[in-house]
């Protein structure tokens, strides 16, 4: 059976979504740039709040988690998750909550009403260190503002935004297809370097914390640039990662830290 190689979400290259994967983001073909042009000054002038973010955050996560095949507590999965993440109901003040979905992306991904998903493909993937390293580094981009600055800029950017909402300046309970619009923008987001690098960083302190490898961050990074060295040349994921120099980078800077941490 051929394998699928699917893109890790914000932990190499922060790219939410991959179009090939199982992920379920709405199913309908939406021109993302085609926010209605008399709307468009009005769309930039839209003031989210931080109460907005979460309300809709709230929103998505209720909307993935049924779009998507969650895991259930007595499985296979839900039994690992809960040996790692059991205990864990708060990091630095931000209530998470914890789950898998059941299928080969391998990927993962933070919102910011604390919910962490992780997919099965991902779990197959990696060690129960290096899987600990990524739900921190996901939570370090939700307690930097990353996948809140993420979230607003989707939205904004979103088909689903059209010009007579977008008038009114506020922000009304989404319909699916609202929400179909949304992750169907995410798909397109990116952190900057500067982000992933801290968020690395926050990894590595959420392993030193929780007891965890320290070279379990560099270890999952190394991990998914090897894999895209067997993808496909014609695949998304070998184009973004293989040949991918910054990538290389983030492996390196994290070695090092781990190198120095362990020499104390």
């Amino acid at each position: 059976m051929k394998k699928r190689f699917v893109l890790m979400a914000a932990l190499i290259c922060g790219v939410s979504f991959s179009a090939s994967a199982q992920f379920k983001i709405g199913g309908k073909k939406i021109n993302v740039g085609k926010v209605v042009q008399a709307g468009t000054d009005a769309v930039k002038a839209i003031t989210l709040s931080d109460a907005d973010v979460a309300a809709m955050s709230k929103e998505y996560m209720q909307w993935m988690d049924t779009h998507n095949p969650l895991t259930a507590p007595d499985s296979e999965y839900g039994k690992r998750l809960e040996k790692l993440v059991g205990n864990i109901k708060e990091v630095d003040g931000l209530k998470v909550n914890f789950g898998v979905y059941e299928v080969i992306d391998v990927n993962a991904f933070a919102c910011g009403d604390g919910s962490v998903r992780i997919c099965a493909g991902l779990m197959d993937l990696m060690t129960d260190d290096e899987v600990m390293s990524v739900i921190g580094h996901e939570i370090g981009h939700v307690i930097h503002t990353d996948s809140k600055d993420a979230m607003k800029n989707a939205y904004l950017r979103s088909a689903a935004k059209n010009a007579a909402g977008a008038a009114s300046e506020t922000v009304a309970k989404m319909t699916d297809s609202d929400l179909g619009a949304l992750a169907e923008s995410l798909a397109g987001a990116q952190f900057s370097q500067k982000q992933e690098n801290e968020a690395d960083d926050y990894g590595f302190e959420f392993c030193i914390k929780n007891n965890i490898d320290p070279y379990a961050m560099h270890n999952a990074l190394n991990k998914l640039l090897k894999l895209s060295e067997d993808a496909p040349k014609s695949s998304k994921f070998r184009q973004l990662f293989s040949s991918h120099p910054e990538t290389e980078k983030r492996v390196a800077r994290m070695k090092a830290k781990a190198d120095e941490y362990t020499k104390k």
